[in-house]
């Protein structure tokens, strides 16, 4: 018989070497330009996060944004923007092709700036003179200008809600040229100048009437326009009865204190708002965003069926989470640095969510739409736990995200199911891939691969059609097991995550996996 250990140790030995330390100073594989790129560009949010500060990240953006094409750039604004359903990011990529690429610019700008949030982005991005200029010049200022001609006079004035910059002060820097009367006072009313009153979009002037208390019906503005006035029960039963599903999400307990909820038909009707298939898929919300509006809103000042509703909303959400043909292994990170928020760290509004809720919440739902996968949740060793299937996604993500945390071991999970001698068709990670404690020589690299491809490899001799995707959540570059046919590296935290896993898992991606994905966006 052959000697096992000798041929064992030899394929070791055919395995990648470690290339980089990550952030946390385990051994890990850098990631190419355009797959660092798309990582940022999907799960960076500008914001502290528990290895790296903002600084950094806009640093590393505009680093790699010099080593890809001004082509892949506009692509992926749009991936992150549409797909990825991100704010930030794609403004800052659209704000390099400024620099870059004009012309590109002016292909992917109606697309990616499809609110006044994302353009008040975009100006604040190039005005701050971190991609390399100060001033808008003159074919951002055109594309600006032509944004404006493009909506009407009451999505002008709706677009308006925002500062640093606010839309008044994106007008003065662009002097529009108003093309009728209604833009004309609207302009003026803006930024303080003199107007025709009278002139002023019917909107505009329902909600001056309203301030005034000339008017007792509730304008249909941003809601952002009216939490400044004294309103009382009937103004915010009115505001709940109109509100869009966003809007309705994020003020559950606004709702709840000023009484709206003890309007006869109002709960019923916020219900059927949010439980609403088309309008979930419009609003483009982040099944996270769902789990922290269900956290948000356990009081008991909240009905019952407003929090079903949400739990229906969820389901909707994921919906389009692949059903996959085998056995299936769901391996959440719930290490220390997964009890950071999401979104990162920010001043005064920093989101509840944490890494390992959304871990912890891909898990789940995968269970759901796999009755027969495996979860095997992982810190520094990887933990045996049982979970019901026919659970709701948010019970199953709430006791995930409850187990004890530890260090970050990635082959943790991997070495437990070749101790078993188990077979599979899937692995599916998700974890900000900062691996340490599976590190020999804490802080080097070279002569030998990560201890996940070590594994990787082993699973890979029980199970020779087994593929494997690692999902990361966090904007670090590097990633423990390198990209080849049988291993898909995806970032972010939106459903398009699931599109992807699925197209992998069917073997419909081509050669360059996630980065082909975003090639093939159409500008």
């Amino acid at each position: 018989m052959a000697n096992k250990k000798l041929f064992k140790t030899l394929a070791g030995k055919l395995l990648p070497k470690t290339n980089a330390i990550n952030e946390a100073g385990g051994r890990a594989y850098k990631l190419s330009p355009k797959a660092a790129l798309a990582q940022y560009a999907v799960t960076g949010c500008l914001n502290n996060t528990f290895y790296a500060d903002a600084e950094t990240q806009l640093a590393k953006v505009i680093e790699l944004s010099q080593q890809v094409d001004a082509v892949f750039i506009a692509q992926l604004a749009l991936y992150a923007r549409e797909r990825g359903n991100m704010k930030d990011m794609p403004a800052l990529l659209c704000a390099v092709l400024a620099v870059k690429d004009v012309s590109l610019l002016k292909a992917v700008f109606p697309r990616v700036m499809d609110n006044g949030k994302m353009l008040r982005n975009f100006v604040q991005m190039i005005r701050s003179g971190a991609v390399g200029r100060k001033s808008l010049g003159t074919a951002p200022k055109r594309l600006i200008n032509e944004w404006l001609e493009a909506r009407s006079d009451e999505a002008v004035f709706k677009d308006s809600v925002g500062q640093s910059p606010s839309l008044a002060d994106v007008v003065k820097m662009i002097h529009p040229k108003p093309k009728t009367e209604a833009r004309a006072a609207l302009y003026g009313y803006f930024i303080g100048r003199d107007f025709n009153a009278d002139a002023l979009p019917l909107l505009v002037r329902q909600f001056e009437q309203f301030k005034a208390g000339e008017s007792l019906d509730v304008p249909k503005v941003p809601f952002q326009m009216l939490t400044s006035l004294p309103l009382g029960t009937k103004d915010w039963t009115e505001i709940a009865r109109n509100a869009p599903w966003q809007m309705t999400r994020m003020n559950l307990n606004t709702f709840a204190r000023h009484g709206v909820f003890q309007e006869p038909g109002l709960p019923e009707l916020i219900a059927e708002r949010l439980r609403d298939p088309q309008a979930v898929r419009k609003a483009r919300v982040f099944p996270y965003q769902l789990m922290a509006a269900y956290q948000n809103a356990s009081g008991h000042e909240i009905p019952h069926a407003v929090r079903e509703a949400l739990q229906d909303a969820m389901e909707i959400a994921i919906g389009n989470l692949p059903k996959i043909e085998g056995k299936v292994y769901v391996f959440p990170d719930i290490s220390g640095s997964m009890h950071s928020p999401v979104t990162g760290h920010r001043g005064g509004a920093t989101s509840k969510v944490r890494c390992i809720d959304v871990a912890a919440l891909v898990a789940a739902a995968v269970l759901r739409q796999n009755p027969s996968a495996e979860v095997v949740p992982f810190e520094s060793r990887a933990l045996e736990i049982s979970l019901n299937p026919r659970d709701s996604v948010l019970t199953n993500a709430e006791r995930l995200a409850s187990l004890p945390c530890g260090g970050t071991n990635c082959s943790a999970p991997l070495a437990l199911l070749n101790q078993r001698r188990a077979k599979g068709d899937l692995i599916l990670y998700v974890s900000d891939n900062e691996s340490w404690v599976d590190t020999p020589r804490y802080g080097t690299f070279g002569g030998s691969a990560t201890e996940t491809m070590k594994q990787w490899a082993e699973f890979k001799r029980r199970s020779p059609q087994a593929r494997m995707v690692c999902v990361d959540i966090q904007p670090y570059g590097s990633t423990q097991a390198q990209e080849r046919a049988d291993i898909l590296n995806v970032g972010g935290f939106s459903d398009q995550v699931f599109d992807v896993i699925a197209d992998f898992a069917a073997g419909r991606l081509a050669a360059d996996h996630w980065i082909g994905v975003i090639e093939s966006v159409t500008l």
